[in-house]
């Protein structure tokens, strides 16, 4: 496992961190507690040293699981932290964007006692939130940084100009997009933001949603609150184009490099630049691929490739812009 230091900070962290939405349940068909753990243990034996997770994640179901989970493992204290503050949600799981002041006050405190921690690592805020100043968010974070309960600050989502503003009034050591093979919208502007300014990228999605691991079939259907329920990706006629991408993608990192489109997919996000890539898992075999992504690299010639399949297979692509969250409960 490699690691990287996030500049400004004396973190230094795996290049995989252990993303934990699915762990949580929501929108994933629901969770199994002892098999999360017993994945989140995987994960460390196999050199993750940076957990994700946010309150959301199944409404606090992710924290306690990752906080049980580190209870139980000789090395959990070791192991930073990343979770997120910034949205609520009602007794339906009807959720918005709330990133006010006195919200942060309050999450930080739930946060720190489902995760058994006396501080965050990295603490981000989830979505900004449109119904107020970004400035009135920054300052709750700098707050919470000065009492000394997070270590350091994050943000998910942002734009540039969002980020700009925050950074007046508190510094921003991580920035958390999403970023896959098929949603590479950060590339414009977001992604030279946070290189020009020292702000390190911890992606999410890498494997976007699961479409490129290869076993997606054209006739695939996904259970109850499934998020894929409304990824336009997996809807026709996108889910055809998006499935022939990844044919050709697999048969190309078979036959060049002797790789599974799993494994391709990811070491394609470390190659572009990206100090962390988030990768989630619900079971502690999936896991088994850490130990074979840091033994080889892709070319030039391999990340051209990979742009003339897509421009060739993806006639109408579309970004993950329905995973934002409302301003209301709805």
């Amino acid at each position: 496992m490699q690691t990287t230091r996030i500049p400004g900070t004396d973190l230094e962290v795996s290049r995989i961190a252990l993303g934990t939405w699915a762990i949580g349940g929501w929108m994933w068909g629901g969770t199994e507690e002892r098999r999360s753990i017993d994945t989140i243990h995987a994960a460390i034996d196999r050199g993750v040293t940076l957990i994700d997770t946010a309150p959301v994640y199944g409404f606090g179901t992710s924290e306690k699981i990752v906080g049980k989970a580190l209870a139980e493992h000789d090395k959990g204290d070791a192991i930073r932290l990343s979770t997120k503050v910034g949205l609520e949600w009602d007794d339906d799981g009807a959720i918005r964007r709330n990133a006010s002041g006195e919200r942060i006050a309050r999450e930080i405190e739930d946060s720190l006692e489902r995760l058994g921690r006396d501080q965050i690592d990295i603490y981000h805020v989830h979505w900004p939130d449109p119904t107020r100043p970004v400035e009135e968010t920054a300052r709750a974070m700098r707050r919470l940084l000065d009492q000394g309960l997070i270590g350091n600050v994050g943000v998910s989502n942002f734009t540039g100009d969002q980020m700009e503003r925050f950074r007046a009034e508190c510094p921003i050591n991580v920035c958390q997009p999403p970023y896959n093979i098929f949603e590479r919208g950060i590339e414009s502007s977001i992604k030279p933001y946070c290189e020009h300014n020292a702000v390190a990228l911890m992606t999410y999605g890498v494997l976007c949603r699961g479409l490129l691991t290869g076993k997606m079939t054209v006739d695939a259907s996904f259970e109850g609150d499934d998020l894929r329920n409304n990824d336009p990706k997996f809807a026709q006629p996108r889910y055809g184009q998006y499935l022939r991408a990844v044919e050709q993608l697999q048969d190309y990192a078979d036959k060049q490099f002797g790789r599974s489109l799993l494994d391709f997919s990811i070491r394609w996000v470390l190659e572009m630049g990206t100090p962390i890539a988030i990768w989630g898992g619900r079971r502690p075999e999936q896991m088994e691929p850490l130990d074979r992504l840091f033994d080889w690299t892709l070319d030039g010639a391999a990340l051209a490739a990979v742009d003339s399949i897509l421009a060739e297979a993806v006639k109408d692509p579309v970004g993950p812009e329905f995973m934002a969250p409302p301003t209301g409960l709805v």
